[in-house]
């Protein structure tokens, strides 16, 4: 720390003294001094503003340098301020107690120039190692921060837990799984019509807001593919029903949907059953499921109508008595054949 920045308090109740100390630290080149004539005083200008060092007389009236010197470092947020005590030569007990206190060094009486210089830089030097130290910690915890962040916005916070104490997310079988997939209605022709800006920023508050909801209802979101949102219950974050929550969810999301400029529509395809699920990829990676029940779920959404949730009549069985619904009868499903489909649209 260069002598032109560095900003010193000398405390002393002795005229004769403070004057001495201020007019040989401005022979070494420090500019930026302050005085305090008294404990009290020193504390009151401490909390005020910034200081790089005090220079602290042991015997003052009122409040000394012990008391000082203890309120400092009892203060979390003062307790680096580095402190030089002032003693006479018959002081040595009481130097020692100050050091033992945590003072970084003493200065006796009468000064010595070439001893004040050499004090008062290596003092300064350690200061600005340790404001170096502190910058350089707050910005490792920042970029952690940052890698936090983003972990938590490619995959599950349950996940992001597991990777971290293990080092990776093992892949696993999942069974009575629910499976979301809600998709915007008239999405292309909606780009066609608009500005990418435009576009974006709609997109982008509906996500954000099905993300909220989603985390509501206790369940996750997987990923967002083009306009459609998958998320799943009961996967990474236990559930009683997860069909039952997807479906709530869904309807709840039909509803954000509808609410929000440009007052979408969506549909939302709800399925339930074993999934496997795990983390693919290495420099773009993402945590997937797949099975069966997802592909069901997602070639169920086309089925549905908007502001309900289409399901099999299997699946709504599980949750027949907590909300109401209208057959569509056999539909055909892509790899499945004929499913008797139902749209669930309110709850009991």
């Amino acid at each position: 720390m260069t002598p032109d920045i560095a900003r010193i308090l000398v405390v002393d109740d002795n005229d004769d003294n403070r004057f001495t100390l201020v007019r040989r630290l401005k022979r070494c080149g420090y500019k930026q001094l302050e005085i305090a004539v008294n404990g009290k005083d020193a504390l009151a200008k401490i909390e005020a503003e910034p200081f790089d060092l005090v220079l602290l007389d042991i015997m003052m009236p009122e409040m000394d340098g012990y008391q000082v010197l203890e309120y400092l470092k009892k203060d979390e947020r003062l307790r680096h301020l580095p402190v030089i005590m002032i003693s006479a030569a018959d002081q040595l007990d009481s130097v020692v107690r100050c050091i033992e206190l945590g003072a970084e060094d003493f200065l006796p009486k009468p000064f010595n120039a070439t001893l004040l210089r050499a004090r008062v830089s290596a003092s300064l030097e350690k200061k600005g190692l340790r404001d170096l130290e502190e910058t350089n910690r707050a910005q490792i915890l920042a970029e952690k921060k940052r890698t936090d962040d983003l972990l938590n916005s490619i995959i599950p916070p349950s996940a992001v837990n597991e990777l971290k104490r293990q080092g990776e997310v093992r892949p696993r079988h999942y069974d009575n799984v629910g499976i979301l997939f809600c998709d915007i209605v008239g999405f292309t022709a909606y780009c066609d019509q608009h500005s990418p800006e435009i576009v974006v920023g709609h997109l982008q508050a509906l996500i954000e807001a099905f993300e909220q909801t989603v985390d509501h209802f206790e369940m996750e979101k997987i990923k967002t593919i083009g306009d459609a949102f998958m998320a799943t219950s009961g996967l990474l974050r236990p559930v009683e029903a997860p069909v039952l929550t997807a479906f709530r969810c869904g309807l709840e999301m039909s509803r954000i949907a509808k609410a929000m400029e440009p007052n979408w529509e969506v549909r939302v395809g709800v399925h339930v059953g074993p999934v496997v699920a795990g983390i693919v990829g290495k420099q773009q990676f993402l945590f997937d499921v797949w099975g069966d029940t997802v592909n069901i779920a997602a070639r169920l959404v086309a089925h549905g109508s908007p502001g309900t949730v289409a399901m099999t009549e299997t699946c709504w069985h599980d949750i027949r008595n907590d909300s109401q619904a209208r057959s569509l009868g056999a539909v055909d499903i892509k790899g499945k054949g004929k499913l008797d489909v139902v749209e669930a649209y309110a709850v009991k």
